[in-house]
């Protein structure tokens, strides 16, 4: 999937990247990010990879998520997230769900849209210690213009399965998350959780 040759979106971005937000303004902790030979990313290419590793890190925050249109999606096997107010609680869901969050490995094989890594991250469950890890597909699409994420898609093995029962766990899923996990309202609230 890695070419030499970038992307109209990245080419288009390296000459917009003076107006780029960079990785200590918005808090981002993943700034070393790792490419396949051949695989160009613009300056926020870069930023917007950071901050998704952050929030599979279980690191999310107010300022990561404004990189985010308000009508984005997160889909994975277990959930399809449609719009701020569910995606916002899937992430901030992970710091809820899971004493543990190790990334193994990860590796960005494409820098068009969508922005494309290889990921492998360890979990742990809360309260009964049981471990899984995942190696994922992730990809992440963005606007036009390549500033803002318009969806991330998390494919374990590759994939996300179909299918009417899928369907209705993965919407039922993205409305009840919501209910139960509190997103920070402010910065303020932000750095209560640590964020």
């Amino acid at each position: 999937m890695s070419s030499g040759v970038p992307s109209q979106t990245a080419q288009a971005q390296k000459s917009q990247d003076t107006s780029a937000p960079d990785f200590k303004e918005l808090g981002i902790e993943n700034t070393n990010i790792k490419t396949d030979s051949g695989v160009d990313l613009s300056g926020n290419q870069k930023v917007l990879v950071g901050s998704v590793l952050d929030l599979f890190a279980g690191r999310p925050s107010l300022k990561k998520l404004q990189l985010w249109k308000d009508d984005a999606t997160f889909a994975d096997p277990i959930t399809k997230a449609e719009g701020r107010k569910q995606y916002e609680a899937q992430w901030y869901g992970l710091q809820t769900a899971f004493s543990e969050i190790e990334r193994l490995s990860y590796n960005v094989v494409s820098g068009g849209n969508p922005i494309t890594m290889n990921l492998s991250t360890r979990y742990v469950v809360k309260g009964i210690n049981t471990e899984q890890t995942i190696d994922s597909v992730v990809k992440i699409h963005t606007d036009a213009e390549g500033k803002h994420i318009t969806m991330v898609e998390d494919k374990w093995n590759g994939s996300i399965p179909e299918g009417p029962f899928t369907k209705v766990f993965r919407n039922l899923n993205s409305v009840v998350v919501p209910a139960f996990v509190s997103v920070p309202k402010n910065e303020e609230e932000d750095r209560k959780k640590g964020n």
